[in-house]
């Protein structure tokens, strides 16, 4: 039989199944046992309660609920598994226990069914810790059958478009989400602890800022303006520092129109976080200490692994300037170029390809992808951006052509983007005119003027740090997640219906 066969078969053995589901429901609603008709059951423990309590629970009646994942019929008692957000446990069911009537609608039962289980905690001949059951009760009737037992849900597709099937059928995905959520503590422990303010700032912006990217655009109907979704949390959390909160941070989704690849989606969640009165030094600590606490707290060790390789965030993280890294692995000093012409001449002699816009420091950003990103295994801070790529960084006071700016590279990717923050509303307003030109240069992730934030710098910001990081990245390196659909709960899918209404 060829594969094709076989699958309209088993789609339709499958449509007879949910058929067979169906008239079991309507026979339990016509005898006014409709399982939907259910709003509570009281639930005493999770599996692991009562796997990890048994010497205390043994003997004690628990009520447990869950799904019905696996089912042993034997005549007149039949072992279940049942699946919480815990985990598995196993359960006992015998008619002399549940009564007749019980048992017979339990065989009943279908696998995927939600349930609710009564009974006293003891350990089987075989030495498995269950639930000897004096109730069970059907709790919702699953209309749908789970994926075949064996097999899994491998179907990668599948997996992010029905992340609920996902999360029944993978354990280990489960385990991922549960780990995103105890980064996310950690990280708001780590900045409560310093002092840090959570805030949050409008997710819909007159004018997109913060990054270079191309931004959603959208149309509110009672103003008649075209509004962005927010491509970054920046400026909003700059005109708090300069409101006096000294210490700020939000963690929140942002949108970029952009391609869709196993390191990038186009809504995602990113944390800035701002503080008064330090630098780039300052955040290069901050981020040092943020991610070895993560590792400590979380993955239970400041050694991890990702790709391939042991990644030691437990030492002092490497610092090496950009032009310092391009030298390193490509070989040329940028020290030694004198200005964008001769810049250029090099990008033609080495096979990259660039714009005609662009000027020195874009070149010099050109090497850094080509030359160097790829070698950045171990924890490193690259510092020190040319400015034409860094509109809103300070300039280094001793060589005005590059930034107080750095980011944060382990195993070839960046994690986190962070700046001596410009609070010169003079340069501020010069560099946003450079913007305003390479956006009519074609550029249509080029930076707008934003005349508000000018207006918030001219009242006065004082030096300032911020930084800010990819979530979604992070949690894949604290997961060994290879791809960022892996750690989106509801990553961003081509619809399966392609047809405009």
């Amino acid at each position: 039989m060829s594969e094709e066969n076989t699958k309209e078969l088993t789609a339709v053995q499958l449509s007879e199944q949910e058929g067979f589901r169906r008239d079991k429901l309507a026979a339990l609603q016509a005898e006014g046992k409709d399982p939907f008709q259910i709003v509570k059951y009281d639930v005493t423990h999770h599996s692991s309660d009562i796997i990890n309590g048994f010497d205390e629970l043994e003997g004690k009646e628990v009520s447990v609920a869950g799904r019905l994942m696996n089912k042993r019929v034997m005549g007149k008692a039949s072992f279940i598994n049942i699946q919480d957000r815990e985990g598995r446990l196993q359960g006992y069911i015998s008619k002399n226990d549940v009564g007749d009537e019980s048992y017979l609608a339990f065989k009943k039962f279908d696998i995927g069914d939600i349930i609710g289980v009564k009974g006293v905690v003891f350990r089987t001949q075989k030495g498995e810790i269950s639930v000897r059951a004096s109730e069970i009760v059907l709790l919702s009737k699953s209309l749908k059958v789970l994926p075949e037992k064996f097999h899994g849900l491998n179907d990668q597709e599948l997996r992010y478009r029905q992340r609920y099937l996902d999360l029944i059928m993978n354990p280990e995905v489960k385990d991922t989400f549960i780990k995103r959520s105890a980064i996310l503590r950690e990280i708001r422990n780590y900045l409560d602890a310093q002092g840090f303010l959570e805030v949050e700032t409008p997710v819909l912006q007159t004018i997109p800022g913060g990054a270079a990217a191309r931004p959603f655009i959208t149309h509110h109907n009672a103003l008649d303006i075209d509004m962005y979704c927010r491509i970054a949390l920046e400026l909003p959390l700059k005109r708090l520092i300069v409101g006096g909160l000294e210490r700020v941070y939000e963690i929140g989704r942002v949108f970029r129109n952009e391609g869709i690849d196993i390191r990038h989606n186009p809504e995602f969640t990113l944390i800035e976080i701002y503080q008064a009165y330090t630098d780039y030094h300052g955040m290069m600590d901050l981020a040092e200490g943020l991610f070895r606490t993560i590792a400590k707290n979380v993955v239970g060790s400041t050694t991890i692994n990702y790709g391939g390789y042991e990644l030691d965030l437990g030492k002092p993280f490497e610092r090496l300037t950009m032009v310092d890294a391009v030298k390193k692995y490509s070989g040329v000093d940028f020290n030694e170029v004198p200005d964008t012409a001769a810049a250029k001449a090099l990008a033609k002699e080495r096979g990259i390809e660039f714009e005609e816009r662009h000027a020195k420091g874009d070149i010099l950003n050109l090497f850094f992808d080509e030359y160097v990103e790829k070698n950045l295994i171990q924890p490193t801070f690259i510092t020190d951006y040319p400015v034409e790529i860094s509109p809103l960084t300070k300039r280094k006071p001793d060589n005005p052509d590059y930034t107080e700016r750095f980011e944060l590279f382990i195993v070839g990717r960046e994690y986190g983007n962070a700046y001596s923050e410009l609070n010169d509303p003079i340069d501020q307003r010069k560099r946003f005119e450079y913007q305003e030109a390479m956006r009519a240069a074609g550029d249509d992730e080029a930076n707008m003027i934003d005349e508000d934030f000018l207006t918030a710098l001219e009242y006065g910001m004082p030096p300032t740090g911020g930084i800010g990081i990819g979530v979604d990245r992070l949690v894949m390196l604290m997961t060994e997640s290879v791809s960022i659909r892996d750690v989106i709960l509801f990553p961003t899918m081509k619809p399966l219906d392609n047809t405009k209404k």
